[in-house]
C-alpha cells in the first residue's frame, strides 16, 4: 500500500453508466490465477487503517499487493475530504489511472479502478460522472462489501456508488485479522464520526455520527496483532477520547478503561491514541498519562485558534484560556510529556489580531510537534458561507509566521534530547546502510546503527545529534556491533 500525506444525505448502492469491457481474465477450474491489487492512501492514520482492512478482504478472492499500478488489476484511491487540495489530488491521480487502464487495456488487460474513502462519500455519482473511468464509488463505512462489489462490477460492466452509513454493519461483516507475522506497530480503529460539528469540517458529513466498538471486540483484534508481533498499538477515531465501547449489559467503558485492559495484554508494550478533543479530555484519561507507563508520553490535542471570537465560529466550544488549562493538567500529570496540535489559519473574519492570539499561545504552548494549515473552504459546511473569507496571499503569509514559530519549538524539543537516553520500537531499516530506525516514547524517528534482528524490539539508545526531521543515537545493549548485517530474507 503506497500513502500520501458538503452536507450530503447517504445514499444507497446506486448503478450509473455502464463502462465497458470489464474483466474477462480466463480462470482455470479449480485454482484462480493471482491477482495484483495496489493501494494508494490519501490523509490520515485512520485511512490507513482502512486500506489494511480493504486489501485483507480482498485477499480470499485472490489479490495481492503491488507497488506498482500498471501491473494492478485493481486499484483503490483511498481518499481525504478535510482539504480542497486533497480532494483535487484524488482528480489528479484518476486521471493517471485513466492512462494506465488504457495502456493495461492495449495489452489485452482490464483493470477496475476504485475510490474510496471521504471523498467517495461526499461526492458519490459525481466522481464517475466526472472520472468515468471509475468502476467503484465506495464511502468508508460501506468498504466490508469491497469484495462484492468488485464481483458484481467484473459480471455486469457497471459503475456501482456504494456510499451508506451505518458503521456497526461494517465492522460485524470485516475479517478477522490474517495470521502471520504483523509490522511493530499497528493501528486499531476504535471510534468513528463526529458530533460536535466545527463549522469548517466535513467528518460529521463523511464519516457520520460517533460510533464506538464494543471492547470485545477491540480487545480480540489487539490480542490478535500481539500475537503476530506487533509491540505498539494506535487506537483512531476522529474523536477517539469521545470513545463509549457499549458492554452486553449496557453499561460503557471510557476510553481510559478501555487504555487499562488492553496494557494487561503482555506482549503490548506501546498505548497511544489519536485524534482528542478537548472537550472530551476527562480527569482519568489525563490520570492515566501519569499512572500507566505502556500509554506513551504524546498527545495530539488540537486547538485550532487562539482568539475565542474565532473558536466561537469555528464553534469549537471552549477558549484559548481553557484549552491553556487543560494542557497544563496533562503536563502536571507527565511533566515530559510531548504535546501535538492543529492549527487553522485564516479562517473567515480573523484579523492580524486574531492570528496574533493563535501565535501567543502556540509560543506558551511549546508544541513538540504540529500541523498547521490554510483554511479551505468545504462545500456544504457552514464556514464555506461566512462572511470576511481571508485573501490567499495574507492566509500564505500567516501560515509562514506560524510554520515558523512551530518549527523553532519543534527543533527545540529534539535537542533537549541529546544526551537522552531513549527507548526505541525498531520498525524497520534506517536512512543509511546499516542503520535501523524507529520511534522515541514522544513519537519522533530515531536511526542507530544495529542488526536487522531488533526490528521489532525495544531497545535503550544514547542519542547523540538531532537533524531536521529525526535523532540519531547509538544503542546501548549487550551485542557487539560488527558492521553490515545482511538483509532479513
Amino acid at each position: 500500500m503506497w500513502r500520501e500525506n458538503s452536507c450530503l444525505k447517504p445514499k444507497p448502492l446506486t448503478r450509473v453508466a455502464p463502462v465497458p469491457n470489464k474483466q474477462t481474465m480466463a480462470h482455470a477450474p479449480h485454482k484462480p490465477l493471482p491477482k495484483k491489487l495496489h493501494i494508494k492512501t490519501f490523509g490520515c492514520q485512520m485511512n490507513a487503517y482502512d486500506s489494511e482492512r480493504m486489501a485483507e478482504a480482498l485477499q480470499p478472492q485472490g489479490y495481492d499487493l503491488t507497488h506498482d499500478p500498471a501491473e494492478a488489476d485493481l486499484v483503490i484511491l483511498n481518499t481525504c475530504h478535510i482539504r480542497e487540495k486533497a480532494a483535487e489530488k484524488v482528480y489528479s491521480e484518476l486521471g493517471r489511472m485513466r492512462l494506465t487502464k488504457e495502456h493495461r487495456k492495449e495489452r489485452g488487460l482490464d483493470t477496475l479502478i476504485t475510490v474510496a474513502g471521504c471523498v467517495a462519500q461526499a461526492e458519490g455519482n459525481e466522481i464517475i460522472a466526472r472520472a468515468p473511468a471509475v468502476d467503484i464509488v465506495v464511502g468508508p463505512q460501506s468498504y466490508h462489501r469491497l469484495a462484492h462489489l468488485v464481483e458484481e462490477a467484473t459480471a455486469t460492466g457497471k459503475g456501482l456508488v456504494a456510499t451508506e452509513f451505518p458503521a456497526e454493519e461494517k465492522f460485524a461483516h470485516l475479517p478477522e485479522r490474517p495470521k502471520g507475522k504483523a509490522r511493530a506497530s499497528a493501528f486499531v480503529t476504535v471510534q468513528e464520526g463526529c458530533d460536535k460539528f466545527c463549522t469548517f469540517c466535513v467528518v460529521p458529513y463523511t464519516r457520520g455520527a460517533e460510533f464506538s466498538r464494543a471492547p470485545a471486540e477491540i480487545i480480540a483484534e489487539v490480542e490478535g496483532l500481539a500475537g503476530r508481533g506487533v509491540r505498539e498499538v494506535t487506537l483512531l477515531g476522529q474523536n477517539v477520547n469521545a470513545y463509549h465501547g457499549r458492554l452486553p449489559d449496557g453499561s460503557s467503558w471510557t476510553l481510559a478503561r478501555l487504555l487499562r485492559r488492553l496494557a494487561e495484554i503482555p506482549a503490548i508494550e506501546r498505548l497511544r491514541y489519536t485524534t482528542s478533543h478537548p472537550l472530551d479530555m476527562d480527569e482519568e484519561l489525563i490520570a492515566l498519562f501519569g499512572e500507566e507507563p505502556k500509554v506513551m508520553p504524546y498527545l495530539h490535542l488540537p486547538f485550532q485558534s487562539g482568539a475565542d471570537r474565532i473558536l466561537a465560529a469555528m464553534n469549537r466550544k471552549h477558549t484559548a484560556a481553557q484549552y491553556e488549562a487543560l494542557i497544563a493538567k496533562v503536563r502536571q500529570a507527565r511533566p515530559d510529556i510531548a504535546l501535538s496540535t492543529d492549527i487553522i489559519v485564516g479562517f473567515p473574519g480573523e484579523t492580524d489580531a486574531d492570528f496574533e492570539e493563535t501565535l501567543a499561545l502556540a509560543a506558551r504552548a511549546r508544541f513538540a510537534q504540529a500541523f498547521s494549515f490554510k483554511y479551505s473552504a468545504r462545500p456544504g459546511t457552514p464556514a464555506a458561507a461566512l462572511e470576511g473569507q481571508v485573501p490567499e496571499a495574507v492566509k500564505r503569509e500567516r501560515l509562514h509566521a506560524v510554520q515558523s514559530l512551530l518549527d523553532r519549538d519543534r527543533h527545540a524539543f529534539d535537542r533537549a534530547s541529546i544526551g537522552r537516553s531513549l527507548d526505541v520500537l525498531f520498525e524497520g531499516r534506517g536512512r543509511k546502510p546499516g542503520q535501523i530506525g524507529g520511534r522515541s516514547p514522544y513519537l519522533q524517528a530515531v536511526h542507530a546503527e544495529g542488526p536487522e534482528t531488533l526490528i521489532g524490539q525495544i531497545a535503550a539508545v544514547d542519542i547523540l545529534a538531532a537533524s531536521p526531521n529525526s535523532l540519531t543515537g547509538v544503542i546501548k545493549s549487550g551485542f557487539e556491533w560488527r558492521g553490515p548485517v545482511q538483509a532479513a530474507v
